[in-house]
């Protein structure tokens, strides 16, 4: 039996207002440009552009290990896209990317300037271009199917139960009850995984690792939509240590706090320019930015 809803969906859709609800003001049923905004250049070969939700951290955390590494090549400027403002819909970054979602990237270290977006397509072009956190080549297809799992999965937990969940203007039991379920399904996935496994693929650490981390690892650590006794995440124990060993890594620590705009003031660094940035930023310049 269809539940009664008082909505009944027209024949066709028309956007004619606001949906209400976070992010209300950014969401159109349309693409393109709303203003004229150039982009920022610095110094070094990368260029991102990006806000710290878990797909710019996914970013932050594989620069900050690729330098960690040794690989100097990797250094990158970080600016600030505030999509609360709707600054991803500024011409400069629609040329970035077309789809007005951070994070984007131009990779200036060679003759043109290239463009990437989508994070997951952003962290294989790093790694690939340094030939660094895909694990053994043996297992690229277990740590692609990962990478991708990922970004298939990710919009249920964000778009589907975060949505609901957090930022909905009404709270409705059928859809949070949908996605709980599914994002329950996916950590239980994890927790089964990774019962037989230090990492995503054996006991390398991948990029398969960051980017289902970003998500899926600050969920049970309590940083996510406010949900971790809701969903019961201690009960996934494998995923619960995973997340741990990986939250302290001097780099991921580092990567979470670039273009990070929330949450503790200590642990936002607005826009990275250098190393030094780290440890030369004080609470005044986080005041004023």
């Amino acid at each position: 039996m269809t539940e009664n809803t008082g909505y009944t969906p027209p024949k066709v859709w028309i956007w004619d207002a606001e949906n209400g609800g976070h992010f209300a003001k950014i969401n159109r049923p349309i693409a393109g440009p709303t203003h004229d905004a150039e982009l920022h250049v610095g110094k070094h070969p990368f260029q991102l552009y990006s806000q710290g939700t878990p797909n710019g951290v996914k970013i932050t955390v594989l620069f900050e290990e690729l330098l960690a590494a040794g690989y100097t090549g990797a250094e990158y400027d970080a600016w600030l896209i505030r999509i609360g403002k709707g600054q991803q819909f500024g011409s400069g970054f629609v040329e970035v990317n077309p789809n007005s979602k951070i994070p984007a990237l131009v990779d200036r270290s060679g003759e043109k300037p290239v463009r990437v977006f989508e994070s997951g397509a952003i962290m294989l072009h790093l790694a690939e271009k340094f030939g660094a956190f895909l694990g053994d080549p043996s297992r690229r297809a277990e740590m692609l199917s990962w990478l991708f799992w990922q970004m298939g999965a990710a919009p249920f937990l964000g778009g589907g139960f975060g949505h609901f969940y957090s930022y909905a203007p009404e709270k409705f039991e059928y859809p949070i009850n949908r996605y709980t379920m599914e994002t329950k399904r996916q950590l239980d996935v994890l927790d089964r995984h990774l019962a037989g496994s230090r990492f995503m693929v054996g006991d390398e650490y991948t990029i398969a690792d960051m980017a289902i981390w970003a998500w899926y690892g600050q969920l049970v650590l309590g940083r996510l939509y406010s949900a971790a006794e809701f969903l019961d995440v201690e009960s996934y124990t494998h995923v619960m240590r995973w997340a741990k060993e990986i939250d302290a890594r001097p780099a991921v620590q580092r990567g979470r706090m670039v273009n990070r705009t929330s949450g503790d003031p200590a642990m936002q660094l607005h826009e990275r320019h250098d190393a030094s940035d780290f440890e030369t930023r004080t609470q005044d310049k986080i005041a004023a930015e």
